[in-house]
């Protein structure tokens, strides 16, 4: 009969708490949400399973020693986001921007999002039960950047405990761009200004590009050093891939490593979906932040955009401005089809792409920034 007790007390059945049950669903939907519904596949698939991995009872495989316990070393190093980054950066092309430096500005409007839900997650300490210090607050503001890799970058570096319910946020984000950002563009413009047709770019010579990074690089270094390690992988990995004469290395950057790392980060954010960590009144604060943050991204673009218009005679449709958020290339994707409702035969994508790649330089300055005030 002890034996048979015994080999109860052992099953999951008798030692699974309803936190477990619940964080286990919240797998199952991140899983549903990639398989079913196309929200960002790639992330919300591994997260989701190791949501559900982190929550068997007994099993252990999040605690010290197991499975999960080890991969998260990559994020806590930051090794698995910066080569996300550098994979990212293989895949940039900078040509739309470079062929229209003004977009900058754009890119760097949409940021505006990020210290705006600083200021919102230090107010919402005065709600009983929710407690951000400066670093929890600095750490949720990144999800406004809609840049997962940067948000958990941050998060691991100042808010570990967050970094479940940050990550979960960012991505969701970036998985509703075109649920999101449609309606905040058509109310923040006139029918005529999203009529606007724009001239076609320039062509950007094989000099420019491998020029830009490496003088982003040294920019960086220059005035802001604690955000050369996300800008600098990116700049490795874009002057991979416009220098020519490393394909390979380029390649494997773009494909093969960005993959298996990708399938690394998920687990590892996954294992933090725990039900102490996750399930309590700081992560529903996140969760709305989130959203406040990146629909206040989106919308700073905009208004930057139409702002731009009244100094310049060569006008942009405010819609590309929405794309310096730096959810690459959905949101510059949103713009143009925002843009086509309107005129079928305005095409503005690569315009878009401009302020595209310029959002992720944008968030991974901003995190820099947070980086360094926090010191």
């Amino acid at each position: 009969m002890d034996h048979f007790l015994q080999l109860w007390l052992s099953t999951g059945l008798s030692n699974v708490q309803w936190g477990q049950v619940v964080m286990m669903g919240v797998g199952f939907l991140l899983i549903y949400l990639a398989v079913r519904k196309g929200f960002e596949p790639l992330l919300l698939l591994p997260i989701g399973f190791g949501a559900v991995l982190s929550n068997i009872p007994v099993a252990g495989i999040a605690e010290e020693g197991g499975l999960l316990s080890y991969l998260y070393l990559g994020i806590k190093s930051g090794i698995f986001p910066l080569l996300i980054f550098m994979g990212v950066g293989a895949m940039t092309d900078f040509g739309p921007m470079l062929a229209n430096p003004k977009t900058l500005l754009l890119g760097a409007a949409a940021q505006f999002g990020i210290f705006g839900s600083l200021l919102g997650a230090l107010a919402l300490n005065v709600i009983p039960g929710l407690h951000f210090t400066f670093k929890d607050a600095a750490a949720i503001a990144i999800i406004g950047g809609a840049d997962g890799p940067t948000a958990i970058y941050v998060a691991s570096r100042l808010a570990p405990d967050l970094l479940g319910a940050i990550a979960v946020a960012a991505y969701s984000y970036m998985a509703l761009v075109p649920l999101i950002q449609p309606p905040i563009m058509r109310a923040l413009t006139t029918p005529e200004e999203r009529l606007i047709e724009m001239a076609q770019l320039r062509p950007v010579g094989k000099t420019e590009k491998i020029i830009f990074p490496l003088v982003l690089l040294v920019l960086t270094a220059a005035l802001l050093p604690s955000a050369a390690p996300l800008i600098g992988m990116f700049c490795m990995g874009n002057l991979m891939r416009e220098c020519g004469v490393v394909e390979r290395l380029s390649k494997t950057s773009q494909n093969e490593l960005i993959n298996i790392v990708t399938i690394f980060l998920g687990l590892s954010v996954g294992s933090k979906l725990s039900a102490n960590a996750f399930l309590r009144p700081e992560t529903l604060g996140i969760l709305v932040l989130g959203a406040i943050a990146f629909s206040f991204g989106t919308a700073a673009g905009v208004v930057m955009a139409k702002i731009m218009n009244r100094f310049s005679e060569n006008k942009v449709n405010p819609l590309i401005g929405a794309a310096g958020v730096s959810a690459v290339p959905m949101s510059a994707r949103v713009a143009n089809k925002v843009g086509q409702e309107s005129n079928p035969h305005n095409f503005l994508l690569m315009h878009a792409m401009g302020p595209n790649v310029a959002g992720v330089i944008g968030s991974a300055v901003a995190a820099g920034v947070l980086l360094a005030l926090v010191k």
